[in-house]
């Protein structure tokens, strides 16, 4: 009887243990903007402010604007390069986590075969986050849906 209660509560107590997502400060962050947030959403108002500031100095030209994207975006330009895509849920940014677009930022689309530049020496995580709410905010309510439950707000 003994044995069994010891298992019981070793397995109560690895339950408790916070995994490495829920280490994560950012990860914490986001998850406790998603209960209190303004918007309805993991951002906030002010998150979408310093975003649309940040997209339009350094993503609009290339995403253009309200992140609309290139309209034949699927199609190779001469270079044999695709263009831009949008991101504002019309086409596949939506598929990706929080991780891997703030990834993809950073490192830029040269490491997947694209031609995106990186930004991790320009931007700060704060500046990134705030340019995905940004993007986001132009997703439907269905696509932001669709995201969470396919794991969106997971951070690595």
């Amino acid at each position: 009887m003994k044995i069994h209660w010891l298992i019981i509560g070793l397995l109560v107590t690895a339950c408790e243990q916070p995994t490495s997502v829920d280490k994560n400060p950012v990860a914490q962050q986001i998850r406790q903007k998603a209960v209190i947030s303004d918007t309805g959403r993991w951002y906030s108002s002010d998150q979408l402010v310093l975003g649309q500031r940040v997209f339009q100095k350094n993503c609009q030209i290339c995403h253009k604007e309200n992140a609309a994207g290139t309209r034949n975006w699927k199609k190779t330009l001469p270079d044999g390069n695709y263009p831009p895509p949008p991101l504002n849920g019309t086409a596949h940014a939506w598929h990706h986590d929080m991780a891997t677009l703030s990834r993809t930022i950073k490192n830029g689309g040269i490491p997947l075969g694209g031609v995106m530049p990186g930004f991790a020496n320009k931007l700060s995580d704060k500046e990134i986050q705030a340019v995905i709410a940004y993007f986001q905010s132009f997703w439907s309510q269905d696509i932001y849906n669709a995201w969470l439950e396919n794991g969106g707000l997971e951070v690595q």
